[in-house]
């Protein structure tokens, strides 16, 4: 599966040019590659686009032209593209109020490990969180972790054959299901898969 290169990225100057066109597409991308899981959780699955658009918007916000700079943020994102085998997701844990929030997260400690997928006639797939570096502590978990799904050879086929997807978190203190994914955002994750 494509990984993002440091020669196919836009330099700053034309990522300049480019910027509001291609925000405007990667926006309209993830809304195909986003599944709320109740009011609170919301997984956004990673392709090699969000994260190509990730990277030139580091590289536009810290004002990176310099090749080792350049390639610590292709080394910091680049683990998040799919490799044909899985799913990667950011998982967003979301409470407007700051009170009710912080009363949530700690609540929610472990969630990141409770989070599931679900090709339709095979078992589900937990999720493995966080592998860059631990996001909870003692008394609450982060707000934002980032989610690999390890998929068999068997359950991609059946993905891109075209059978339903389950998603959800069986956390005790959140638990969600959604039977089928629309078919868009089905469409869209299987085209992760190699």
């Amino acid at each position: 599966m494509p990984h993002i290169t440091r020669e196919s990225l836009l330099t700053l100057e034309a990522y300049a040019k480019a910027r509001k066109d291609f925000r405007a597409q990667v926006i309209a991308h993830k809304k195909a590659r986003t599944v709320h899981l109740g009011e609170h959780v919301t997984l956004l699955f990673e392709d090699e686009l969000t994260i190509r658009y990730q990277v030139q918007e580091m590289l536009r916000i810290e004002k990176t032209f310099e090749e080792a700079g350049i390639a610590d943020e292709l080394n910091a994102y680049n683990p998040l593209v799919p490799d044909g085998s899985n799913f990667k997701a950011t998982m967003l844990i979301e409470y407007e109020d700051v009170a009710e929030r912080t009363r949530a997260l700690s609540k929610l400690r472990g969630i990141e490990s409770r989070v599931w997928v679900q090709v339709e006639g095979c078992a589900r797939v937990g999720a493995i969180a966080d592998e860059d570096l631990p996001r909870e502590n003692d008394e609450k978990t982060a707000a934002v972790h980032f989610l690999r799904f390890e998929l068999t050879p068997e359950m991609a086929a059946a993905l891109k054959y075209g059978v339903g997807l389950a998603i959800g978190a069986d956390h005790p203190a959140y638990t969600v299901a959604i039977s089928a994914i629309d078919e868009t955002t089905r469409q869209s994750l299987a085209a992760d898969l190699a």
